[in-house]
């Protein structure tokens, strides 16, 4: 094989390891706002229960502050009927004194409901507060390891530029043009081999000429797939990877 294809299949090689490489660091911002989700999903429902709580909190104060509004109404209205001088006024104190009684009967109950769900949104809040501090923490070790692997990655991504810029000095300018057109094309191979006289890319058949050409250790011109268009190359096989491709050739016509 001729040194400008050597040179051609080497940048082949860095420019798939580069693929792979910056197809990596796409996802790690994916990653991160994944991991992010799962820290602030915790978040809000700790702030819920917080907030829930707060409100339960509130209730209960205001409904505490009913009872003893209403207890002091009753108070007073007692301590009015001893005052009174007609059977009718006493007769509607009474009557005031039982609504209020009535009142603080009916905000007591709201009080112990308070209570109650007071208690609940309690163990809400420790458990959302446990569940947060759990995923905190778990986040923070997920995201350093993350961290740890773009950096990683990004200084191999440096490596192999690099390496290409290494490689592509000795391409000719209109030939690296060339080939990046066509990898542009071929999800980035532009170079193929041929094997059993046919593109190992597109498996069209090869023309005998042609291939008797690419044969040839001092072949000066490159030559091209006629149906994929990729440049071609072609290496001798070894005596086992002759026997396998002849063996496939005649199974194939079989």
């Amino acid at each position: 094989m001729k040194e400008i294809l050597k040179e051609l299949l080497e940048l082949q090689d860095v420019d798939t390891r580069l693929g792979a490489v910056r197809a990596r660091l796409a996802t790690f911002p994916k990653r991160l706002a994944e991991v992010n989700a799962r820290l602030q999903a915790s978040q809000i429902a700790l702030d819920k229960a917080k907030e829930s709580h707060s409100t339960t909190q509130k209730d209960r104060k205001r409904y505490e502050l009913d009872v003893e509004q209403w207890k002091e109404k009753v108070k007073k209205y007692k301590d009015q009927a001893y005052q009174v001088k007609t059977n009718e006024a006493y007769k509607a104190l009474q009557h005031e004194v039982e609504t209020a009684e009535a009142e603080i009967a009916k905000a007591e109950d709201r009080l112990l409901e308070q209570m109650v769900s007071s208690e609940q949104y309690d163990r809400q809040v420790k458990a959302a507060e446990k569940n947060f501090k759990q995923v905190e923490e778990s986040t923070r070790g997920v995201r350093a390891e993350i961290e740890a692997e773009k950096a990683a990655t990004e200084r191999e991504l440096s490596l192999l530029e690099a390496e290409r810029a290494r490689v592509v000095k000795g391409i000719p300018e209109d030939l690296l043009d060339h080939y990046q057109r066509i990898a542009k094309k071929h999800g980035g191979v532009a170079v193929a081999q041929v094997r059993g006289e046919a593109c190992s890319a597109c498996g069209a058949h090869i023309r005998p000429q042609v291939f008797q050409i690419l044969r040839r250790e001092n072949t000066a011109d490159l030559y091209h797939c006629e149906l994929c268009t990729r440049i071609l190359y072609y290496v001798e096989p070894s005596p086992g990877e002759a026997a396998a491709e002849a063996a496939a050739a005649q199974n194939g016509k079989a």
